[in-house]
């Protein structure tokens, strides 16, 4: 249990601080990578993957959305068939970036060699 928070953990800072100044799909080497330093389970390594990146996805895009972002969100979200809902688009692109990095996690654990 204590392995598999300090990979969340390590996942949601580097994802946080990457996506900071590199591009979204900075998530999948730094999600590989950690996994398969770091990782123990197959399940447990998605999980913190999925948990990482989702929040390190949700949380800003939460907070630009309540603070000024809302109006472009729901114009997005009305091209797309959300009804408009900013808040559903927020969640559904939180959901969209974990699976992402709950998969590379994923490969990561999976690239691990056992000893």
């Amino acid at each position: 249990m204590k392995s598999f928070f300090i990979l969340f953990l390590l996942i949601f800072v580097l994802a946080s601080l990457a996506q900071l100044l590199l591009p979204w799909w900075v998530v999948l080497p730094i999600c590989l990578g950690l996994a398969a330093w770091r990782g123990g389970s197959a399940g447990a390594a998605f999980v913190a993957g999925l948990l990482g990146v989702a929040l390190s996805w949700w949380l800003p895009a939460a907070w630009l959305n309540g603070h000024g972002a809302g109006l472009l969100a729901s114009r997005v979200a009305t091209l797309l068939p959300l009804g408009g809902n900013s808040w559903l688009l927020v969640l559904l692109g939180g959901l969209l970036a974990g699976l992402v990095g709950g998969l590379a996690a994923l490969a990561g654990a999976w690239l691990r060699v056992r000893e």
